[in-house]
């Protein structure tokens, strides 16, 4: 029996980091945010509650990073992040893409949409009405 757990414990250790590669295999969006930071609250106001709702949200989930902390475990941006808010697209652990600062909900939504296509696989939907606004 204790050869049994031994195997399980051994089988255990060698799938969890390759769930934990194919998670991260996934384009995340990361926003590196600072306190005070009165663009950030904007996002926030803005667009905050419907991106988790669209296909660009849907696509690329929403991280958030402190500015002063540097990159969550397992990224790497590929150059210091000086502004807040700063949106880095990262696959596979790798910074892609970035916006910096937030230049209003009208705005960012293109850039966004823009960032993705040119850096992913992503394909907007066309012509269906969106949560966004």
């Amino acid at each position: 029996m204790n050869a049994l757990n031994a195997l399980a414990c051994a089988a255990s250790v060698l799938v969890g980091p390759a769930w934990i590669t194919t998670a991260s295999a996934e384009p995340v969006l990361v926003m590196v945010e600072q306190p005070g930071c009165i663009y950030c609250e904007r996002w926030d106001a803005e667009i905050g509650p419907a991106y988790p709702k669209t296909d660009e949200g849907q696509f690329a989930p929403l991280i958030r990073a402190d500015l002063r902390k540097g990159p969550p475990d397992g990224i790497t941006y590929a150059r210091r992040v000086l502004f807040t808010p700063t949106f880095v697209l990262i696959d596979d652990g790798q910074e892609q893409a970035r916006i910096e600062g937030y230049p209003g909900e009208d705005f960012f939504w293109p850039l966004l949409t823009q960032l993705l296509e040119e850096n992913t696989g992503f394909v907007p939907a066309i012509g269906d009405e969106t949560v966004r606004n």
